[in-house]
């Protein structure tokens, strides 16, 4: 068994959509980012990637690589999933928590599981909570949202 663990925080800015966990949700800002910023799939890539000991999303998948902008978080993700099965592993849980003053995630999570589960993960081995962070720092001033990542695989 290996377990891996991942956090990624980005910006709120205008002009952009709002994706997490693969879900387009309505808000009046967007997530900052290279791709589509989606915090919750870049926080499972890096705990998947930690699992595998293969370093980070950054490594993988590189903000100074075009290839890359825009892209979709749940594409990365399948692909991470790839390696995953390449390196002779399965995923066997995902814990994680989305971190972010508003909106109000909960309406969203249980279709965020199936956008995941799209990328190679079974959604009955996701969980995804979501949290404020009662107004304090960057997440509580509503300036950025953040989430993190627990990923435990096994041996196949």
């Amino acid at each position: 068994m290996r377990i891996g663990s991942g956090y990624d925080s980005h910006k709120l800015v205008e002009g952009r959509r709002l994706i997490i966990g693969g879900v387009d949700i309505p808000f009046e800002k967007g997530l900052q980012g290279h791709s589509d910023a989606d915090v919750l799939c870049h926080a499972i890539i890096d705990a998947v990637m930690g699992g595998l000991g293969l370093g980070d999303i950054g490594k993988h998948f590189p903000d100074s690589d075009n290839k890359w902008e825009d892209a979709s978080s749940i594409d990365l993700l399948s692909r991470t999933m790839e390696m995953v099965k390449d390196n002779g592993f399965e995923v066997t849980w995902i814990d994680s928590t989305v971190m972010a003053e508003r909106p109000k995630l909960l309406p969203f999570i249980e279709e965020m599981k199936e956008n995941i589960s799209k990328a190679g993960i079974p959604s009955s081995l996701i969980n995804i909570k979501a949290t404020t962070n009662e107004g304090m720092g960057f997440i509580g001033r509503s300036e950025g949202i953040a989430a993190q990542a627990v990923c435990l695989l096994r041996p196949v």
